[in-house]
């Protein structure tokens, strides 16, 4: 039983190293995982004060329908509650647009590199997909533009990137929303909106009532720490929500998932404690790399990808010998370089130390 012909030119999904491998691997008794993107803060303590009344009746089915947190999140982002889709993580609703627009003879249009899962589920569906390389980071959307034609179902933007962290703004999505053609989807996977402080970032759930071809993917795995009950979401126009709904399985998202993400949502002192505690990590983690010399992209996220002058599979294995899981650049299509989740101030201060002192002998012979 082989399965479809495109998986012989695809592989699973291989997640970064885990805790308890490293730990086992080197012999160390604390790990710092700072590969993932997690929230290092955890999550909000009022779903951990609640969390235990959840588990009463797990042998009923999880609402389908998800009315609750739909209702709430409907009323906070001033949307119909038939403009949302909920899946088992923000992917989860990649993968039903997928399974919804794509299919052989069509195509869709993403950045190189991006999000891999909009490629990996569109060679699934057996679709084309053209990727247009980034500019400094930066989405390439007139590139993006060019490469859309009368096969075209789907456009990926994804704001801030992942893995450099870029953030599309208002104009740019404006301009590119104005050239794009009505019939072609485009999606802004906005995983780390919760980041984002820039003055110029859209208003993308605003811009539905201007746009009937957008969908906006937001998650609660990133700012509010719940990636381990996996739960996301899109909002859309209705007819599109709908024809997403009409693929989305019955029981998708838990019934644990579904009420820890409604308590979240009313915590928004944690998300602003979070995101106040990453901007300070994240600044003083930038000027450490202005000072010794190393360039990184604009980052609106939880993390930093920073260009090195050795293999980022290198400087990878150092840190992993020291306790510090980092995302190389050579498992993101972007070599020369590591991605760096935001973390807690004394753990960011000790891996600043560690880069520097291996790094150190490098900078000087390349000085000299």
């Amino acid at each position: 039983m082989n399965g479809k012909e495109i998986f012989k030119q695809m592989s699973p999904y291989k997640p970064g190293k885990q805790i308890e491998e490293v730990k086992k691997e080197y012999n160390l008794s604390k790990i710092i995982k700072l590969a993932s993107n997690e929230n290092p803060f955890g999550y909000s303590p009022k779903v951990k004060e609640a969390i235990t009344t959840f588990i009463d009746h797990l042998e009923i089915y999880p609402d389908g329908y998800t009315a609750e947190l739909r209702s709430e999140l409907a009323t906070k982002l001033d949307v119909d509650d038939e403009q949302l889709v909920f899946g088992c993580g923000s992917d989860e609703v990649v993968d039903i647009i997928c399974r919804t627009y794509l299919e052989p003879g069509t195509n869709t249009v993403m950045a190189t590199p991006t999000f891999p899962q909009y490629k990996h589920n569109a060679l699934i569906q057996g679709a084309e997909t053209r990727e247009v390389s980034l500019i400094d980071g930066y989405h390439d959307l007139d590139g993006m533009i060019q490469e859309i034609d009368e096969d075209t179902k789907v456009v990926w933007l994804c704001t801030p990137n992942n893995p450099t962290g870029n953030l599309i703004n208002k104009s740019e999505l404006d301009r590119f929303m104005g050239r794009c053609p009505n019939d072609v989807l485009v999606v802004v996977d906005e995983a780390y909106f919760e980041y984002v402080t820039a003055k110029d970032a859209p208003d993308t759930i605003k811009a539905l009532k201007e746009y009937s071809n957008l969908i906006v993917l937001r998650t609660f795995s990133k700012a509010y720490g719940l990636a381990g009950l996996r739960i996301g979401y899109g909002v859309t126009n209705e007819k599109v929500a709908s024809l997403l709904n009409i693929t989305r399985g019955p029981f998708n998202t838990t019934t644990i998932a579904q009420k820890a993400a409604l308590v979240a949502l009313k915590d928004q002192d944690f998300i602003q404690e979070t995101v106040e505690k990453n901007s300070a990590n994240k600044q003083d983690l930038v000027s450490f790399f202005d000072k010794i010399g190393l360039s990184y992209y604009d980052s609106e996220t939880n993390f930093v990808f920073v260009k090195l002058p050795v293999t980022g599979d290198e400087l990878f294995e150092y840190l992993l010998s020291k306790g510090y899981i980092v995302r190389s650049g050579e498992a993101l299509g972007h070599p020369n370089g590591v991605r760096i989740t935001i973390g807690k101030k004394d753990d960011m201060k000790e891996l600043q130390n560690l880069i520097e002192e291996y790094l150190s002998p490098v900078t000087k012979e390349s000085q000299s």
